[in-house]
């Protein structure tokens, strides 16, 4: 678990999440991200909580608050929107324009399938930019940033736009078994905890069953430096 450490510092943490990991047990139970917090506390008696969620099968940077106090404001920062998130994807289709906005409400599909998620005019108002950083062969790598935090919401709306996201075997076209993993990254956090500091810009890497794809749509290769500092406590 700290070998997937991005940053830390005395009130947060961000971690690298791997992609096929719930970040928290569900009502079937089985492993989940949580589990392993006891490695994370680096001193502090308590062990560090989610500040937000990523789907199971999202990879990239969670952000982990390290005890209640800065539970509290991670919580202010995302429920105004003053958290940045960027997403990459890896699409099935490619957009017609460079970039762009996608105003879709959302809402769940229903009871028996859980927290899947379906377009509903009568849904929750669901916002995401996108823009096109490359493209091959039928695909583009999209930037993505979800305005709004709604489950699943980069999924549907790119379902929704005639481009789902390469391996997503609810919502795109890969089989629900044995197919590519969803390539969806939580690439970049920019998170203003701090009055009089600039805010914490963390980047995850690239994983490896997206990087193929990534590469053959024009990405040079290259993955972050990870920034995890010093302890402040």
């Amino acid at each position: 678990m700290q070998a997937r450490l991005l940053y830390r510092d005395g009130l947060m943490l961000v971690l690298d999440k791997p992609a096929g990991l719930p970040v928290h047990r569900g009502p079937k139970g089985g492993e989940s991200l949580e589990d392993h917090f006891g490695a994370l506390r680096f001193g502090l008696p308590r062990n560090p909580a989610l500040a937000h969620r990523l789907d199971r099968e999202t990879s990239g940077c969670l952000v982990l608050g390290r005890h209640h106090k800065a539970l509290a404001a991670l919580a202010r920062l995302f429920k105004a929107g003053k958290v940045g998130k960027t997403y990459w994807a890896v699409t099935e289709g490619v957009p017609d324009a460079p970039e762009g906005r996608i105003d879709i409400p959302l809402a769940k599909r229903d009871e028996t399938r859980g927290w899947w998620m379906k377009p509903d005019p009568h849904g929750l108002p669901s916002t995401s930019i996108w823009r096109v950083l490359g493209r091959a062969n039928g695909r583009a790598w999209l930037a993505l940033e979800p305005l709004t935090g709604r489950t699943h919401q980069l999924r549907v709306h790119c379902a929704e736009m005639g481009w789902p996201i390469l391996g997503d075997g609810i919502y795109g076209r890969a089989p629900r078994a044995d197919g590519p993993g969803l390539h969806l990254l939580a690439r970049d956090v920019v998170v203003p905890l701090y009055k009089n500091r600039d805010p914490v810009r963390v980047s995850a890497p690239v994983p490896a069953h997206t990087r193929a794809a990534l590469l053959a749509c024009g990405w040079d290769g290259q993955n972050p430096a990870r920034e995890t500092k010093s302890p402040v406590d």
